[in-house]
């Protein structure tokens, strides 16, 4: 049902999105259209679209249903070889009558002018007439060629122009969140005179340049990583509250959920919460907001304070939590409804590794010390069908019993295409974990179940096993690690119930009490004070329980364990805050400025610029294409740009005006690409019959244009089946 109303509400934003399409078609066609016409060129057809006629109009022969074209060269045929009075009233028409039928077609997907002597899919069908292609100067066919590619260059700089003058919303260029473990932690910082400073790229750091270009906005930050060079830094130069002007160095990775090279950071946020469209969006965002126990706010309120300080972004709290030991804070929100207040509490940042999978390839993994929490689905709205609920735990999934989520996905993607055996623990209705076996459940072919993944950090201190080895994120180090808690769980699925006498129930609390137990032992060494001996270790006493038949049980005996930590580990669970959960949940909206030129010129200038940089970065996705940095998968068919375009189009007409633009430089760029079949490959030939005063050969030409089509049709189909996966989840 959600579909269904998810599909009715973004109609009309999909039919503007078609028709914005069909205004960029037009334009490309208008181009060669006028060229055509300038260069005494009899064009046969300008035409929307491809496949039959829906309606047409011909002078002389009005606005009809389908096409005149039949009837058009009957006529002709009766004005050359009819007798009598029927060769004169067919001869009478045609002097009335225009040679060029305009036609809307039924398949809205590109368009074409057909010009006499000239059809892409055909070298052959040439004309002697005087008016026709062949007997028009290369040159000027030159021109013709490329009328369209450069009115779209042109229409797109104009719509650019235009989004600048009016102003656009955009996103400054403000780093809002920094994953653990990602490439931006553990950027090298310099200060001008060249002093490093530890802890990578923060949240709040303004991006003045990246690799020397200065960014308008967030989404160039991204765009630059992305078509960066495998392997090569990327330089930044960043401006930071309270240090000045910083230069950044980083190494852009793969990101193991889209396949493009990104650093791991966030959008900065402001201090508004999502709100839907419609009323049935805002339904979904309340029960999203009661999952998160904020059942007192309502979308589309604004933080206005902190512990009581004024505050209105969500880097204000990330700060305050950051800075604080895991207290409380009470944030208020203001609204239609009027002020609510409610308690945020801080979550205990865990450590970020990567979990070798063989060879060079490893997944991000989120423990502590080597303690690590189970799977469990967060949202199972996709998967209910295949018996999953949300809440639901893992108990076994494939070979893996109470997997990590590291350790469940790699599970679940060894998988793609087959079956999964499924057992999980769920709350009966007295709250107490029952185990439920949902034997063989189907995998996509993409290695996904369909579920939203989450764990038990926040629940439960029920452990998965422990991997055996860890790859560091930070510090520069690549050698494979022992993490300590191989060596104190035996059984997944253990509880760990107390930690030096202390009892825990969840990840914050073990953290917390591991903290107080090594302080307590650091304080009674002398070595550990001076921290001069890396080589002292901590013991600490465990309290344990293991699962009965598969099943944590209360009643379960517990079991005594010494767990000796090294100084290091030490100096590791010390060094860990506090984060919190609001930001990491999606809850506020991106923060947002108007993006606008000072004038007319400076909107000229913007509009030539982004014009520019956009073709630069068509040419450049080819070239990481050629290095497999980008993959086929990454390109949007007529599906995924339609998809595109109305989330776009739901950001208002500026929006819109901006993707089209886009679309406008895309249009110009793939059609001049040197293939065979489309303007580009034309314009070679046109050149090699400038040059040698002849056209390439009829069957060179047939052969050349069968292999381009045959490319174009290929990559057509793969990336609309792509997109058609993508949209439906498959």
């Amino acid at each position: 049902m959600n579909s269904v109303m998810d599909f009715l509400n973004a109609l009309p934003n999909l039919l503007l999105v078609i028709l914005g399409f069909g205004a960029v078609v037009f334009i490309h066609e208008l181009g060669h259209f006028l060229a055509a016409r300038w260069a005494g060129i009899r064009v046969l057809a300008f035409a929307i679209g491809f496949g039959p006629a829906i309606v047409s109009f011909r002078k002389g022969w009005g606005v009809r249903l389908g096409s005149s074209e039949n009837d058009y060269t009957n006529t002709q045929l009766a004005a050359a070889s009819a007798a009598g009075e029927r060769r004169e009233q067919a001869r009478a028409r045609l002097a009335r009558s225009s040679p060029t039928e305009y036609r809307i077609n039924l398949l809205p997907l590109g368009g074409y002018v057909k010009m006499l002597g000239q059809v892409d899919g055909d070298p052959s069908q040439v004309s002697d007439a005087r008016d026709s292609y062949q007997n028009c100067r290369p040159v000027k066919r030159m021109v013709v060629i490329s009328a369209g590619v450069v009115a779209n260059i042109i229409s797109a700089a104009l719509l650019f122009i235009l989004i600048y003058t009016v102003g656009k919303p955009e996103m400054p260029p403000v780093i809002g969140s920094v994953g653990g473990g990602s490439p931006a932690s553990v950027a090298e910082v310099r200060t001008e005179d060249g002093t490093s400073l530890l802890g990578g790229l923060l949240p709040g750091d303004r991006v003045l340049s990246i690799d020397g270009e200065k960014p308008k906005k967030f989404d160039e930050i991204g765009l630059t990583v992305a078509m960066a060079k495998k392997g090569r830094p990327v330089s930044l130069t960043i401006e930071r509250s309270g240090a000045g002007i910083l230069v950044a160095t980083v190494v852009p990775e793969v990101d193991r959920v889209s396949g493009l090279l990104n650093i791991g950071v966030g959008v900065p946020l402001s201090g508004t919460l999502v709100e839907g469209a419609n009323a049935d969006q805002n339904q979904r965002i309340r029960a999203a907001f009661a999952a998160l126990g904020l059942e007192s706010l309502d979308p589309g309120m604004t933080l206005t304070s902190l512990d009581g300080l004024p505050a209105s972004t969500g880097l204000d709290l990330t700060r305050l939590v950051a800075s604080g030991n895991g207290e409380p804070v009470i944030a208020t929100f203001q609204g239609a409804a009027g002020t609510r207040n409610v308690t945020i509490r801080p979550r205990a940042v865990l450590q970020s590794d990567w979990l070798p999978r063989g060879g060079s390839s490893v997944i991000p993994v989120t423990h502590l010390l080597g303690l690590a929490p189970v799977m469990k689905v967060a949202d199972a709205t996709n998967a209910e069908d295949k018996g999953l609920r949300t809440g639901d735990i893992f108990a076994l999934l494939g070979s893996a019993e109470y997997p990590s989520p590291a350790q469940g996905i790699v599970e679940i993607q060894s998988r793609k295409g087959s079956t999964i055996r499924v057992v999980v623990l769920r709350k009966d209705d007295h709250g107490v974990l029952r185990e439920v076996d949902l034997g063989q459940v189907a995998v996509n072919r993409k290695g996904q179940i369909g579920f939203g993944a989450a764990d038990t950090a926040d629940d439960l201190a029920v452990l998965s096993m422990p991997a055996t080895s860890l790859r560091p994120a930070r510090g520069g180090n690549t050698e494979d690690f022992i993490p300590a808690a191989a060596s104190l769980v035996r059984v997944p699925g253990t509880t760990i119930v107390s930690i030096a006498g202390e009892p825990v129930h969840n990840f914050t609390e073990i953290r917390e009490a591991l903290k107080r137990a090594t302080t307590t032992a650091r304080d009674t060494s002398s070595a550990s004070r001076s921290g001069a001996d890396s080589s002292r270790t901590v013991e600490v006493p465990v309290l344990l329980r293991v699962p009965v038949r598969g099943v944590p049980d209360a009643d379960a005996p517990d079991q005594e364990a010494i767990w000796t930590l090294s100084a290091d580990d030490v100096r590791t669970i010390h060094g860990l805050g506090w984060e919190d959960t609001l930001t990491a949940s999606g809850v506020f909206q991106p923060e947002e400025f108007v993006l606008k030129a000072d004038g007319i010129i400076d909107a000229v200038r913007l509009g030539v610029e982004d014009t520019h940089r956009v073709m630069l970065n068509v040419y450049m996705t080819f070239v990481r294409l050629s290095e497999g940095t980008v993959k086929i998968e990454h390109l949007k068919g007529p599906v995924g740009i339609a998809h595109v375009g109305t989330l776009f189009a739901e950001r208002g007409i500026m929006s819109l005006l901006f993707f089209l633009a886009l679309i406008s430089v895309n249009l110009a760029v793939v059609n001049f690409l040197p293939i065979p079949f489309v303007d580009g490959g034309q314009f070679l030939f046109l050149i090699y019959e400038q040059i040698r005063g002849r056209p390439p050969s009829i069957a060179f030409q047939n052969i050349a244009t069968m292999a381009g089509l045959a490319l174009i049709v290929s990559v057509f189909l793969v990336v609309t089946f792509n997109d058609i996966r993508s949209l439906f989840g498959l």
